[in-house]
């Protein structure tokens, strides 16, 4: 539909946009240049919450804005994409980063690209950060000090500016504001969709804010937790026993929900059913090997303690762990130190990723990248944990009274796969249970989706709820409230299976309708 009359092409210079301001910042230099022809294939693994998109010959404004916080010596970068007024459907959509990334990556230029075709205007900011880094890179002003300004501006600022600029730049290209604004995002993203509706409740009307990184400093340290025990412990198992028991934990657990599809829709049921020890010395073949061997001791602890989640040294809980059906196959990263028969030892790769513990040491506790550490203790551990819960609080996003967003006529969707081998789903369980302990009436703005065989935002058997947004946007402007949403899930033999996905606390049965969990 036609919003504006104003010309596309006239108005797509750096001069349109000159008056924008913002307070407490200072624009630098301001880009406009008209992009055609723009033609990017976008599966839906890449958009998350919405149906693939074939882009092709799409064209926009692309503004550019670079500003400072004038005493903090920093630099952000806010991107903004405007379709031409003639296909403007009159709205904004935001979208998130991913890891240590806020955006103006190849996943947002992917969501951007799809916000175009789909007639939105689109934002996106790197916060200052060059996209792809982390703390090991940026994290440190100098030996001994960390970057404080970086993670405020990765953690929350760049979100209240990037709004404020998106919609003035909406403002003075169309010369009216937007009807609707959303906000789109998953892993960090949807932490910067919570942080949002936490920290800037009336910026955006709806929020997507799937498997979102809430507890930084718990997701670190969880991350951390399965290289850490193998070295701490010395046990080193294959990746095809930890594969083996994973296939186990499916079978014990597929039909709960009353149909056999390979998924675990349960995982607090299949908690109580599955006995990992049970398994010990039990016969299988190897694909590694393709020999026939007998799982270990070191798979079934290592199991253990990925469902259990990282522990305090004297054995207290300190995270969620890992839901059954997880591929803890791809947690177990090792080097070559395996030999061909299956002997030992298998020598984890464990700290040449920056997700593992020595990286983190290094930058939050030594604050020197290149102090040299080997090994840490389980003491260690625990000091690593505790410092990051002080360190990374501009980072972590988990004010459960978000009674602003609530107030101010918000909707929020969250969904998490239950075989998410990044960020563990009791991480989202324990926030969505923590804001509706806090607040009344939580469902009437607040859904949260817990999806079965899904793993990190996308991929995996589960299917991708792909309708999310759609039913997000009708209850932000219609009023209609989403229930059930379809996925297509992949079957064990490759064929699909249309499935209903609930908001929580009810489940999907066989029968295809939904029903109160009863051990809730």
């Amino acid at each position: 539909m036609a919003i504006s009359s104003f010309s596309h092409i006239q108005t797509c210079n750096p001069s349109t946009f000159a008056p924008l301001t913002i307070f407490g910042a200072d624009i630098l230099s301001t880009s406009a240049t008209l992009i055609t022809n723009h033609s990017f294939s976008i599966p839906s693994s890449s958009r998350y919450s919405q149906p693939p998109a074939n882009v092709s010959n799409a064209s926009f404004c692309n503004v550019t804005l670079t500003y400072t916080h004038p005493g903090r010596n920093d630099a952000l970068n806010a991107e903004i994409w405007l379709p031409s007024a003639e296909t403007w459907n009159g709205r904004l959509q935001s979208v998130g980063g991913g890891g240590w990334t806020a955006g103006r990556s190849g996943s947002s230029y992917a969501n951007m690209a799809g916000a175009i075709h789909d007639g939105y205007a689109t934002a996106t900011t790197d916060a200052g950060l060059t996209p792809g880094t982390g703390p090991e890179i940026w994290g440190l002003v100098s030996p001994g000090n960390l970057n404080l300004v970086a993670l405020d501006n990765f953690g929350q600022t760049s979100l209240g500016d990037l709004s404020i600029l998106a919609k003035s730049a909406i403002q003075a290209y169309y010369g009216q504001d937007p009807l609707y604004s959303y906000w789109n995002g998953c892993s960090n993203g949807g932490r910067q969709g919570s942080t949002i509706a936490q920290q800037y409740p009336d910026t955006y009307d709806g929020i997507i804010a799937a498997a979102p990184a809430l507890h930084w400093p718990e997701i670190a340290i969880t991350r951390a937790w399965p290289s850490f025990y193998m070295d701490l412990t010395k046990q080193y198992p294959r990746k095809c026993e930890m594969k083996e028991l994973t296939a186990i934990a499916i079978a014990q657990c597929d039909t709960l929900d009353g149909v056999k599809d390979g998924l675990i829709s349960d995982p607090e049921k299949c908690r109580a059913r599955f006995r990992v020890q049970d398994y010990l010395g039990k016969s299988f073949v190897c694909d590694e090997t393709g020999t026939t061997m007998r799982i270990s001791a070191a798979a079934v602890d290592i199991t253990r303690a990925l469902l259990d989640g990282p522990r305090y040294s004297n054995g207290d809980f300190m995270w969620f762990g890992y839901e059954p059906g997880t591929d803890f196959s791809d947690l177990v990263v090792l080097d070559s130190g395996c030999t061909e028969d299956g002997e030992g030892p298998c020598i984890p790769a464990s700290f040449v990723d920056p997700l593992t513990p020595l990286s983190w040491w290094r930058t939050f506790i030594r604050k020197d990248e290149d102090a040299n550490v080997t090994t840490l203790t389980h003491a260690q551990y625990d000091q690593l944990y505790l410092t990051l819960k002080k360190e990374l609080t501009p980072v972590a996003s988990k004010e459960p009274r978000i009674t602003e967003f609530q107030m101010a006529g918000g909707k929020m969707i969250t969904f998490h796969g239950l075989a998410d081998d990044a960020i563990t789903p009791g991480s989202t369980l324990h926030y969505f249970n923590e804001v509706s302990r806090t607040l009344d009436n939580v469902t009437d703005f607040y859904r949260y989706y817990r999806v079965p065989g899904l793993e990190h935002c996308s991929g995996g058997p589960g299917g991708q709820p792909i309708h999310l947004f759609e039913q997000l946007r009708a209850w932000v402007e219609n009023g209609t409230a989403p229930d059930s949403s379809s996925v297509t899930v992949t079957l064990p033999s490759n064929a699909t299976m249309e499935q209903l996905i609930c908001p929580f606390p009810r489940k999907a049965v066989y029968q295809r309708s939904c029903v109160d969990i009863q051990h809730w």
